[in-house]
């Protein structure tokens, strides 16, 4: 379960690189990364900062 909720979770975060801008990979990315935060750890605010994060950089990698 824990394996599984943590792959969907890398494969959310992968799908946050959508937007066209920074702003919308961010917002997108926060999104998901609540969803998964509560999943995992039960925290959506961890989880939306990490998605927010990775939203944001995922133009720049």
């Amino acid at each position: 379960m824990r394996i599984t909720a943590i792959l969907g979770t890398f494969a959310a975060l992968g799908l946050a690189a959508c937007g066209n801008t920074d702003l919308e990979r961010a917002a997108s990315g926060a999104a998901i990364g609540a969803a998964a935060g509560e999943v995992v750890s039960g925290d959506p605010a961890v989880g939306a900062g990490v998605g927010a994060t990775a939203g944001a950089l995922s133009d720049d990698v």
